[in-house]
């Protein structure tokens, strides 16, 4: 029997470079293939195109925000010291370091500007070598001008003078003004050090009884050597061995001095200078200290030299 032959409804398959089959009637048309999506990196690349001041701002804002994160986190939070612990650390410094005393800081802020001052001449025997007398003088203008007693280099202008600063220079002196009245006088050195330090002046007008103070000088050519004491009166009057001198206004002390001290500064715990040690009252033959000292008031020595700073 034979067979009839049974024939799809569906369109052919186009040919390869063919027309399209036509459609058979009565059948709807395909639908069109759909358009191939883009690789998401090409979309991904294509909105970063778009959008890419704003990501970098973006992007800014969020790699700020966690640098400050990892740095807060990373800072240990730093302790807030209160009173007590700052009493604490100046205790256990105190019990484990040994401070300077004021009178070594004093000491030590007026050395540099302390001179010995001596008479030169012809030795009296092999001892002196030369030197008739020593005194102290202390440097108030960096330029070489020194305050001392009169007494310390006389009234002999044929008298050679020389001055030996701290650093241990020496340097000839001549005599600028004498001012007998208050046993003072006032010397030029001839060659200063470059690093002459002028000591600090301070008035006598808030000095008070019972002020420490300390004397610093050449005690009989021994020195520089330093004493301490008290201010034991001021406005004293002084008159010497033999009563035809006698000196006013005077500061007495009762840190050590002796023959040699005269001319040196008298100083507070500050290192500042109140006056230039001048006299000590002696019963003994010897002239040895008793525990009273006078000194002429700074102002006094100052107006001296013609610079009173007060």
């Amino acid at each position: 029997m034979k067979r009839t032959p049974i024939h799809s409804r569906s369109a052919r398959r186009q040919r390869a470079g063919g027309p399209p089959a036509p459609e058979a009637p009565g059948t709807a048309p395909a639908p069109a293939a759909p358009a191939p999506r883009k690789p998401r990196f090409v979309r991904t690349r294509a909105f970063v195109g778009r959008h890419e001041k704003l990501l970098l701002v973006l992007s800014s804002v969020l790699l700020s925000t966690l640098l400050f994160l990892a740095y807060s986190l990373g800072t240990p939070e730093q302790r807030r010291f209160t009173q007590r612990d700052i009493d604490a650390a100046v205790m256990h410094t105190l019990e484990k370091s040994t401070l300077p005393s004021p009178e070594a800081r004093a000491i030590a802020r007026i050395r540099p500007s302390v001179v010995r001052v001596t008479q030169q001449g012809e030795a009296r025997d092999a001892a002196h070598k030369g030197v008739l007398g020593v005194g102290t003088g202390v440097v108030v203008v960096d330029k070489g001008i020194i305050l001392t007693n009169l007494h310390v280099v006389g009234n002999d202008d044929r008298i050679r003078i020389k001055v030996q600063f701290a650093n241990g220079q020496e340097s000839d002196a001549t005599v600028l003004r004498r001012q007998p009245e208050n046993d003072l006088a006032v010397l030029q050195a001839a060659v200063v050090p470059d690093d002459l330090v002028p000591a600090t002046l301070r008035s006598v007008s808030g000095l008070a009884v019972g002020d420490h103070v300390a004397a610093v000088g050449f005690p009989y050519n021994i020195g520089p050597s330093a004493s301490s004491g008290i201010v034991s009166g001021l406005n004293r009057t002084y008159r010497g061995p033999r009563n035809d001198e006698v000196l006013r206004n005077l500061i007495q002390f009762d840190a050590a001095a002796n023959p040699g001290n005269s001319g040196g500064p008298l100083v507070t715990m500050d290192g500042e200078v109140v006056g230039i040690v001048t006299a000590i009252l002696s019963p003994h033959e010897q002239g040895t200290f008793i525990g009273i000292g006078f000194a002429v008031p700074i102002e006094i020595a100052a107006a001296a030299a013609g610079e009173s700073p007060f």
